[in-house]
Order: C-alpha cells, then sequence, then structure tokens
C-alpha cells in the first residue's frame, strides 16, 4: 500500500463509542480439546470490546460501554482494556458474574467449536435508565453497536434501542456490525430478525460475513469460492443484491461484507466489498496460508474502517483496503484483540 497518508493527530482523532458485552474466554492449550487435558487458558474479548482495542491500538479516542460484576474479575477485565488504551471510564458495576465462552480451535478437518455460557450475567440484567447515554454521547463521532449487543436478552436489548435513540437525537454516526449469532438469541420472545432488522434501519454504516447477509436478506448471493488471489468475483451480481438491500434499508450509506473462503484450518482467502453511492469496490483477494486464529476478523476490519475514514478521507478505495488489511492481520494474532498498529497495517502488501 502507498504510503501517501494523513498522520494521525489529535485534530482529526474521532471520539468513538463501542456498546456491548465483555466475556472472559477460556480455552485448552494448543490444539487440544475442550475435553482434553486439566488446564484452562483465559483471554477476555468480545466483539465490540475488540473494536475498541483495535481503535486504541491505531490511536484513536475510544470509550467502551458495558456492565460487568463488581468483583475482581469484573474489574480486571476493564483493566485488560485500559492496558491497552480504551476509556473504560463509564463501565457500569453490579450484578452476578461475567458472561464466558469456551473456545476449541479448529486442527486440520475439525471445525472450531464456540460454546457460550452468557445466562444471568452482569451484562445480560442490564436495563434502559442505567446507563447516562446522553453524558457518554456528548461530542461523539461515531457510535458502534453489533447485533451481539441486543441477543442477549430483552432488557439489554431494549437498553440498546434506548442508546440508539439518543444517538439519533445527537445527530451520532451510527456503525453495526450485524454479528448474528444464532446460539444467543434464547430469550423468551426472542426475534433476532425483527429486531437486527430494525437497528439496521437505524444505522449509517453496516458490516457483516457473507453468510450473515445471506441470513438477513433471505437472497443467497455467489458464492465465495477462492482458493488463492486470482479468483474472479461476480460483480454484476453482487451489485444488484446490495441495489436491493439498499432499496430496503435506504439509511445505510456504506454497506460493507467480508467474504472468507476456508481452503483448510490454517488456510483461509479473505476479501471485501463495499457499496456506496450506488458503486461497489472489492479489496484485493488475500491469501493467507498460515492462519494462527481467525477469532475477531471481522471485528479488527471494523477497527480498521473507523480508523481509515480519518486517514484516507477522499478515497474509499483506500479505505476498504486498510480494513481488509487490518482483517488479514488478526490472522496471525492468538486471542481475541487486534493489536496491530497503523504502521504495521499500512505495510500489509495489498
Amino acid at each position: 500500500m502507498q504510503r501517501s497518508y494523513q498522520i494521525m493527530t489529535n485534530m482529526n482523532r474521532k471520539k468513538i463509542v463501542t456498546f456491548g458485552e465483555l466475556l472472559l474466554r477460556f480455552s485448552k492449550p494448543g490444539q487440544l480439546r475442550l475435553t482434553q487435558g486439566d488446564l484452562f487458558t483465559s483471554k477476555y474479548g468480545g466483539s465490540e470490546a475488540n473494536v475498541a482495542v483495535s481503535l486504541a491500538t491505531q490511536g484513536e479516542d475510544v470509550t467502551y460501554i458495558t456492565r460487568l460484576p463488581d468483583t475482581p474479575v469484573g474489574h480486571a477485565g476493564a483493566m485488560s482494556l485500559a492496558e491497552l488504551g480504551v476509556d473504560t471510564s463509564h463501565v457500569l458495576y453490579g450484578g452476578q458474574r461475567i458472561g464466558t465462552y469456551y473456545f476449541e480451535p479448529a486442527a486440520g478437518m475439525r471445525a472450531a467449536k464456540v460454546i457460550y455460557d452468557r445466562n444471568g450475567s452482569a451484562y445480560s440484567d442490564l436495563k434502559p435508565g442505567m446507563i447516562p447515554w446522553r453524558e457518554i454521547l456528548k461530542d461523539c463521532n461515531y457510535f458502534h453497536v453489533s447485533g451481539i449487543t441486543a441477543a442477549i436478552s430483552q432488557q439489554a436489548a431494549d437498553a440498546t434501542f434506548e442508546a440508539l435513540d439518543v444517538a439519533d437525537e445527537l445527530g451520532i454516526t451510527v456503525c453495526f456490525d450485524i454479528n448474528y449469532r444464532k446460539n444467543l438469541w434464547k430469550y423468551e420472545g426472542a426475534e433476532p430478525r425483527k429486531t437486527l432488522s430494525r437497528m439496521l434501519s437505524r444505522c449509517d454504516m453496516m458490516f457483516g460475513d457473507a453468510i450473515e447477509f445471506d441470513w438477513l436478506s433471505q437472497h443467497p448471493q455467489p458464492p465465495f469460492t477462492a482458493t488463492d488471489s486470482n479468483f474472479e468475483m461476480q460483480m454484476k451480481e453482487y451489485g444488484e443484491w446490495f441495489d436491493e438491500l439498499h432499496a430496503a434499508y435506504p439509511r445505510v450509506k456504506h454497506w460493507m461484507m467480508g467474504m472468507r473462503n476456508i481452503v483448510s484450518s490454517n488456510h483461509h482467502t479473505l476479501t471485501a466489498l463495499l457499496y456506496t453511492d450506488n458503486k461497489l469496490l472489492q479489496a484485493p483477494i488475500m491469501d493467507i496460508p498460515d492462519v494462527v486464529e481467525p477469532v475477531g476478523v471481522g471485528d479488527a476490519f471494523m477497527g480498521g474502517w473507523l480508523h481509515a475514514i480519518s486517514l484516507f478521507p477522499n478515497d474509499m478505495q483506500k479505505q476498504l483496503n486498510y480494513s481488509l488489511a487490518a482483517a488479514a492481520l488478526k490472522n496471525t494474532i492468538p486471542g481475541d484483540f487486534n493489536l496491530s498498529t497503523e504502521e504495521e497495517i499500512l505495510d500489509v502488501k495489498i
């Protein structure tokens, strides 16, 4: 990537707020299955926290909002973000426990496995009125949420829409990652398609992977089956498909879709599309032959995108390419967080 870019300074840093549930992740060492051995390793993570860390690592002014238990485990989670430059001064404390998940990595023909344990978490008991949104969002430029933000409980969903209401009142740009996880929508009366469609109608920028776009639109798209960087995309068909989506959700100005083909457990291909102003752009296909860990790749893309808006304010192709480079680098980093700096992302050959 060419190095003709705008250096991030205090003059062009944006205030960004992300909102969601911080999780404690457990895995067995190496490639062990969850049923093997007697030792778990732990890391903190969660989609919206991952975006916050990525932005802070790239030099942005980012605040993370969540609810954690007032225990050493809850405070350690907030500290893990603060140590990486994220503002956690508005984290709410209360409730009984932190949400967790168990991750078993892919190996050979064996697929990765994720098991959630989030019922009764401090975040799931979050209710409207608990978070002072007007105070937090004043002077904010971008507010980032995801479908997971509203998936844990009805109260958390109501608190999410409360935040979106305030963001609309204040004229804040809303960024939304659909992040559809069917195993999370378990509360009584949960209606994921209806709820996520409502959220989408309230946002200005939207990201999702190809599977999530298929689910949302109920209209299958051309498959991405690249095994190397020479694959040819069906851009005409994708353009028509985005035209239909934009007609249904006209507020969304930027539609971003990440596309991954898993050639093997440690060999992936990656690209992304950006639809804006009735134009469709594609990032180059990246061939990643030595994947370390793919968790958080979409979050890394979003962190890259929200940073690239200022870095390349008049070049949407560079914004898209930078975002994909950030996502590609996350494949090389263990854990949920993308700890890649702006300089490292710019150095990726794309």
